[in-house]
C-alpha cells in the first residue's frame, strides 16, 4: 500500500476519501426540503447510506399484508459502549431485536462466532479478521463496515518524538495485526524504517533502520492504555479511542498522528463480521440501517469525541481485500 501523501494541487483521493465523499453526498440528496438545516449539519458527517425501505414496497406491490416477524441476533463485543445502545433502540424500532455478548477479550468474539453461540461480532477490523481466518481455517466474512480509528503515538512526558532518547521504551499490540499497524505508524513518524516486502504483517524483525534504537514492548492492545503512565515507558502505539474519557487524552494529545483515511488503511476498516453460511441473513441490513441513523452518529461522537468515524465501504472491497490478507496470513 501507498504511505500518505501531502497537499499538492490535485491530490489523489484514497478509497475511505472516496466512500466518505460519496456518503456526504447521498446524504445530502435525501436532506433536501428538510426543515431544520442544523439536522444537515449534524449528519452530513455520517457516512453510512440508509437505503430505502424494500419492505414498504413489497407491502405496497402486495396490498394488505401482516406484520414482518421480529429478527433478532447475538453479537459478540468485546466492550460495553453508548453506541451499543443506541443501535440497540434503533434496530428495535426497525424490527430486529440485538443482543449484545460482552466477551472481555479480542479471541472469544471469534471464536465463539465459529462455534455458532453468537451469529456475528462487531470489535474488529479486517485485517484483524484476516489473521484470525488464515491461523484457525474459519470461514467469517464481513457484512458492512463500521468505524474506523485514528491511531497514533502517545506519551505522558514528551511533547515530540524528536524528544525520545536513545533506547527508548515504546508499548506497541503483541497482536500480528495492530503490532504491524504500530510499527508502520513509527516509521511514517520517521523513528524507523521496514522493509519493503514486509507486507501488511511487519514485524520487529522487518525494522531495517532504527537510528534512535527503540525497544519495542509488545503488550496486549486492549491494556496498553493502562500501561499510559509507566515511568519505564517513553511513549505508547495505540488507537486515540482506546483511552478512557477519564484519562483526559485525545487525539490533539498525539505525538503522531495516523491518517486513518489514507488509503494505506483500508485493512483498518472496522467490520460487522458473521459465518459464511449465515452472512445473507436479513437481519444484517436492518442492522446497518441502524448503525446510519443520526442517533447512532451522535453517540459516536459523544463516546469517542472524533476519534473514530463512520466509513461506508461496499461490502464486495472489503471481502476482497479480507480475501488478499488472507493470502498474505497464510
Amino acid at each position: 500500500m501507498s504511505d500518505s501523501t501531502g497537499p499538492g494541487p490535485n491530490p489523489e483521493q484514497s478509497e475511505l476519501r472516496n466512500a466518505l465523499a460519496s456518503g456526504k453526498k447521498k446524504r445530502r440528496n435525501i436532506l433536501i426540503g428538510a426543515i431544520a438545516v442544523v439536522a444537515v449539519v449534524a449528519i452530513a458527517v455520517v457516512v453510512s447510506v440508509v437505503v430505502g425501505n424494500q419492505g414498504s414496497s413489497a407491502e405496497a406491490a402486495g396490498g394488505s399484508a401482516s406484520p414482518a416477524e421480529r429478527l433478532s441476533v447475538k453479537i459478540a463485543v468485546s466492550e460495553d459502549t453508548q453506541l451499543q445502545d443506541a443501535v440497540k433502540e434503533v434496530a428495535a424500532e426497525k424490527g430486529l431485536d440485538v443482543e449484545w455478548v460482552n466477551v472481555k477479550d479480542w479471541v472469544l468474539p471469534n471464536t465463539e462466532l465459529v462455534a455458532g453461540t453468537v451469529d456475528a461480532n462487531a470489535f474488529q477490523h479486517i485485517l484483524y479478521l484476516s489473521a484470525f481466518n488464515a491461523e484457525n481455517d474459519a470461514d467469517l466474512t464481513p457484512v458492512f463496515s463500521t468505524v474506523i480509528t485514528q491511531w497514533g503515538i502517545f506519551s505522558k512526558t514528551l511533547t515530540d518524538v524528536k524528544d525520545l532518547a536513545d533506547g527508548a521504551r515504546i508499548a506497541i499490540p503483541d497482536d500480528p495485526s495492530n503490532g504491524g499497524r504500530a510499527l508502520n505508524i513509527l516509521a511514517a513518524a520517521g523513528l524507523i524504517e521496514i522493509a519493503d516486502d514486509a507486507g501488511n504483517f511487519p514485524t520487529v524483525e522487518d525494522v531495517t533502520s532504527n537510528d534512535k534504537n527503540i525497544q519495542f514492548v509488545p503488550l496486549p492492545a486492549t491494556s496498553i492504555v493502562q500501561q499510559f503512565d509507566d515511568p519505564s515507558l517513553a511513549a505508547v502505539v495505540v488507537g486515540t479511542s482506546y483511552f478512557d474519557p477519564s484519562q483526559g487524552i485525545t487525539k490533539d494529545d498525539a505525538l503522531f498522528l495516523d491518517d486513518s483515511l489514507d488509503a494505506k488503511n483500508l485493512p483498518y476498516v472496522n467490520v460487522i463480521a458473521t459465518r459464511e453460511d449465515n452472512k445473507d441473513n436479513p437481519a444484517w441490513k436492518i442492522l446497518e440501517e441502524a448503525y446510519a441513523d443520526k442517533r447512532v452518529k451522535a453517540a459516536l461522537d459523544d463516546e469517542y469525541a472524533g476519534n473514530s468515524i463512520f466509513v461506508n465501504v461496499p461490502v464486495k472491497d472489503l471481502r476482497d481485500k479480507l480475501a488478499e490478507l488472507q493470502d498474505e496470513a497464510k
